[in-house]
């Protein structure tokens, strides 16, 4: 199947910032638009933004004259609904509430010829649900774009409880021939991206709220060592505390309150007390004339160790033991135990497992790094029982590899390592459940959010048995529900290699195999 043609006219309801940018975007495919909003007059003032913009495109280059003079003539505005009588697609773009919307499509449907294809751009409300008054439901898809649509890549392409097949492919095969990467999945709350990136503010507001670090650490370290482009406080204070709490509750209401998507009470005082973030002035952090920027914690200068042990597999953090060979670092090995680094005084360097420094004796944990050689800054952690001399010959370790480090509070599974490991099972359970296939989350999530990799790719680079472990661990020291491993990331652990390891322990311990 292909995309809707070109020729036939694409129809935008609701001329705010979003309805703009899905005009612009299927005017510049080549599409006639016509554009309607219920306040008289905005309609024909967003056609006069949207030919606006055609013109700074042009006047920059990246649109020929005889282009965008064909662009601003094919941009209209209706003065009432039945000005849209002749489009293929109606893309509906306004304000989230499902009476009104569906008030809006049951009108449209009247107006409209039967192969007439409709769509929600709503980003938390139900698909099946804005169809269900429909008389033909399946034409109805939901078509998330993200903000600024001409400029963000990804659209959520959201197949109804009724939505027909034939539909969802038409939607898909459209916005890809808009020059947009569109993925598939059901109607499931949070659609991917909010679904899936709900850990990725979650766990940083957890630590804070642990009081392992303070904001501006955190930040550093996910950008820093995670590859993350911006960190979750920085990013809640752009995009609005109040937005990003309500889309947080929403999911979690949605999910009946499951305590995978509890909301943050730090993040909830925040919006109480007006702290929005940027709009406001002040969020995470102050955003007033002359505030200066918030510094992470880094700690001072510290002698590195001549010699080390690597004991076992450092796995996710095999690339140290090059690292400090060509640093200088007199590397020894030994296969039996571990995996850890011994260091001179004792102690030992552990790469972060879910567990805490305070259940050892000597014990610094390290945390995890999209990639060790190329990382500016390594968080480690340890207890008030770990020696100075263990820390200070961790600290001076990394230092020598040319890290930045920060020593945060003995948090299990630390920042990186719990955020990626709770990234992994909500994808792996999302996929399990049928939302979306394992290609389009890692899709959705690079392409949507700017993840340096999906969380299925984080997941093959890690190790089948990584998350698993990790958040066994977790979930015994955190106990409650949020840490409990899924039963799709379960079997994950036990896809490959691992099933006959099950198959001997279920054995051992007397069960049926």
């Amino acid at each position: 199947m292909t995309g809707i043609e070109r020729s036939r006219p694409v129809a935008v309801v609701g001329a705010g910032t979003m309805g703009q940018g899905i005009a612009q975007v299927a005017l510049l495919a080549g599409h006639p638009v016509v554009l309607f909003d219920a306040l008289a007059g905005r309609a024909e003032v967003a056609v006069t933004a949207v030919r606006e913009r055609v013109e700074r495109l042009c006047a920059k280059g990246r649109l020929d004259r005889a282009a965008a003079d064909a662009a601003i003539g094919r941009i209209t505005a209706a003065g009432e609904l039945a000005g849209l009588a002749e489009a293929a697609l109606v893309v509906e773009a306004i304000l989230e509430d499902t009476a009104v919307k569906c008030e809006l499509f049951a009108a449209l449907e009247a107006v409209v010829a039967p192969d007439c294809l409709l769509a929600t751009n709503t980003s938390s409300l139900s698909v099946t649900e804005l169809g269900a008054a429909l008389k033909h439901p399946g034409r109805f898809v939901g078509l998330h774009f993200f903000n600024p649509a001409p400029l963000l890549p990804l659209v959520e392409v959201v197949r109804g409880h009724a939505t027909d097949d034939t539909a969802v492919e038409l939607a898909h095969d459209t916005a890809l021939a808009w020059g947009k990467t569109p993925v598939r999945c059901s109607d499931t709350p949070g659609f991917i991206v909010n679904r899936i990136a709900r850990p990725f503010y979650a766990e940083a507001f957890a630590v804070y709220e642990e009081q392992g670090a303070d904001p501006a650490t955190i930040d550093a370290v996910l950008r820093e060592s995670g590859g993350f482009k911006m960190g979750p406080f920085e990013l809640t204070d752009l995009i609005g505390q109040d937005v990003n709490e309500a889309v947080t509750r929403s999911v979690w209401e949605s999910f009946f309150r499951s305590p995978k998507f509890l909301p943050s009470l730090a993040q909830r005082r925040l919006v109480q007390s007006g702290r929005l973030g940027r709009k406001s002035g002040r969020g995470w952090f102050s955003y007033e004339d002359g505030a200066a920027a918030p510094e992470p914690h880094t700690a001072g200068p510290e002698e590195a160790p001549a010699q080390v042990t690597v004991v076992g597999d450092l796995g996710p953090a095999a690339e140290l033991v090059a690292l400090m060979e060509e640093a200088g670092v007199e590397v020894a090995t030994a296969d039996a135990g571990g995996p850890y680094i011994q260091l001179p005084g004792e102690g030992q360097l552990v790469l972060a497992d879910g567990k805490t420094s305070v259940e050892f004796a000597d014990v610094v944990y390290f945390d995890l790094a999209l990639d060790y050689r190329t990382a500016g800054r390594i968080a480690l952690s340890a207890s008030p029982d770990t020696s100075e001399r263990t820390l200070a010959e961790a600290v001076g370790l990394f230092q020598k590899l040319g890290k930045r480090v920060s020593v945060i509070g003995d948090v299990p599974g630390m920042i990186v390592a719990r955020t990626v490991a709770m990234l992994i099972d909500l994808a792996a359970d999302a996929v399990a459940k049928g939302a979306a296939t394992a290609e389009d989350i890692d899709t959705a999530m690079r392409r949507g959010v700017n993840y340096p990799l999906g969380p299925g790719e984080w997941h093959e680079r890690l190790g089948q048995d990584w998350a698993y472990e990790l958040l066994q661990n977790l979930d015994g020291r955190c106990p409650g529900g949020r840490y409990a491993p899924s039963l799709a990331l379960f079997k994950l652990s036990y896809a490959e290699d691992g099933s006959q390891d099950a198959d001997a322990e279920a054995v051992e311990d007397g069960e049926d195999a």
